[in-house]
Order: structure tokens, then sequence, then C-alpha cells
């Protein structure tokens, strides 16, 4: 029996952020995938147009299934239209429409693939990244309750919430529109705004509440990236279990990962060596209608086919005392 038999891993999807930089080729990329027995994968920003060409018949084939795509899908090498930029909330008009277009187009491919679900990170409030390493590195120097973190903390937030609302009036408006393109073209797909890895970033789950509720009857919900809410939580910008409250419905989907730190996208409970406190977020897991596991290079397949398995056994044991 083939190993990938062996570890089915049934409904759970898998990102090629794990293997991308190994693998150039798109078909090697997802066979390797698939030996870790996933059936189904998260096409992310990074795959390219070229890479999509070994990748496209492997689908059309059944060979793989796509669970979903991140925007901006393909790869958009524009900084402006990357992971970490403004995007949906360009102050600048044409800039914006750009954005939404690009996601839309992210969608068709999403549609044309089969695919549930895009994965949008919707912009951010631009403060500088050295500003955000800083208090990174006050948070591993000096710890969250000292007083040089909480100035620090103080001053950071000071400037995100006397910025923040312009942008997500303008994320609103952006995904509106995409809502409504996708809707004319017939895309079948949800889109899920990401809790994101830098407190800059948008949104914070208050943020994200505002928006689903601002797009009642849109195809626009959380996507809960488990190990970036934990960082945020961390670092003091919500409380990543509590202030789900009113979000539970409208999880898109989950990125599944654990951080140890602030250092993300290691396996659950394997990783970190602590059995217990990844619990907290099975619920999320639970919930999502896709769940994709986006773990970094230096997870072995034997540790993911571990975490999995106590994942597993997790989700099990609550749904028997539930």
């Amino acid at each position: 029996m083939k190993e990938s038999l062996l570890h089915d891993k049934g409904e759970y999807s898998f990102s090629t952020c794990w293997n991308i930089r190994r693998q150039p080729g798109g078909r090697a990329m997802i066979e390797e995938i698939a030996e870790l027995g996933f059936r189904r994968v998260e096409l992310n920003y990074n795959v390219t147009t070229e890479m999509l060409e070994e990748i496209e018949p492997m689908i059309e084939r059944g060979e793989i299934g796509i669970s979903s795509v991140h925007n901006t899908f393909p790869h958009t090498p524009d900084p402006d239209y990357g992971t970490d930029s403004v995007l949906l909330g360009f102050e600048d008009e044409a800039r914006r429409r750009k954005a939404v277009e690009l996601l839309v187009r992210s969608a068709e491919y999403a549609h044309r693939y089969g695919a549930e679900a895009v994965v949008v990170h919707p912009g951010e409030v631009p403060i500088a990244h050295a500003d955000v390493k800083h208090l990174e590195k006050l948070y591993h120097e000096e710890g969250r309750e000292s007083d040089v973190y909480r100035k620090a903390w103080a001053s950071f937030i000071e400037r995100r919430e006397s910025e923040a609302d312009s942008y997500v009036k303008r994320i609103i408006s952006s995904l509106d529109e995409v809502g409504n393109l996708a809707a004319s073209k017939g895309l079948n797909v949800r889109f899920g705004i990401e809790t994101r890895s830098r407190p800059n970033q948008m949104p914070t789950l208050a943020e994200a509440k505002t928006i689903i509720d601002a797009l009642k009857g849109a195809p626009v919900g959380i996507w809960y990236d488990t190990g970036h809410a934990i960082m945020m939580d961390r670092l003091g910008l919500y409380d990543s279990v509590g202030e789900m409250e009113g979000l539970m419905d409208h999880i898109v989907g989950v990125h599944i990962h654990e951080t140890i730190g602030l250092s993300d996208h290691w396996c659950p409970y394997v990783h970190s060596g602590d059995p217990n406190f990844y619990d907290a977020y099975l619920p999320m897991i639970e919930r999502a209608g896709v769940k994709v596991y986006e773990l970094k290079a230096a997870c072995e397949p034997e540790q993911i086919h571990e975490s999995h398995r106590l994942l597993l056994e997790k989700l099990a044991a609550t749904k028997q005392t539930g």
C-alpha cells in the first residue's frame, strides 16, 4: 500500500507554502504533498503561472483537489499587491481598483479549480516594519508585562487606532465590489479575510466582525489562522479565543499551525511540546468548512503525521464530551 494511503488525511488540506521553495516544479510539489496523504491542497500566493502548467492537468485528471487559493493568485511580483500591503484599503483609487481586480482573478481561478474559498489579506495600517520588529524585540527581551513594552505598545496602538477606520471602510467597499463582481461572473466561492501575523495588519477580530456585519449576504467571512491569532494574542492585540464570540458562524476556513513564542507555522502539539495549549483552537477548526495545514519547510513528514494524529484524537474527544 502506498504511504499516502496509510496516512490518508481525509477532508484536510495542505498548503504549498511547505515545499514551494524546495520544489520549483508544480508536479513535484503536488506529488510530495500527496505522499503525505493529502487529497487536497491550498495553492498559495507564490504559485506561478509556470507551475500551474504542470498542476492544472493534475487537477483535471482528479489526481489532486484544490480546497482554496491564496490571494494574490497566481503570484504577482508587484509588492503593492503582495501579502504585506494596504491592498483593498488603498486610498489611491487606481491602486485599490487594481487590488479588487486581482482578487476577482483569484476567485476565477478558485472557481475553475473547484475550490471552496479564497484566502484574503485585506490590508493594513501602513506602519513601518521596523516599528513592528521593535515591538517584537521588546516582547522577547523585556516581556509583555514590562513597563518599556507597555509604553511602546500603548504608543503603537494609539497610532493604529487613529488610522484604522478609514482603511476598514475602504476594505468594506472593496469587498462589496468583489462580491458583486464574483456574483455577476457566477463564481461559487467564498472569501475569507485572514487573521494576520503583524499587529499593524488587518483585521483584528473586532475589525473582522465590523467588516462581515457590514457585508451581510455577501460571501465574506473570516479565515481564522490559528498561529497568527496566537501571536497577536501574545503581543496584546486581541483575545484570540474570547473575541471569537459572534464570529464562529462566519468561519470560512482555518490555517492550522502553532507558534513557539512569536515563531509560527509549526506542527500543533508536536513542536511546542505542550499537550493542551492548542486545545482552545479546536472549536474554530471544527467549525471551519475548509481546514488547511499551513506549515513551514522545517516540519518533517513524521512530525506532520503525528501532529495530525493528535489533532484528530483531540477533536474526537471533544465531540464525545460535548
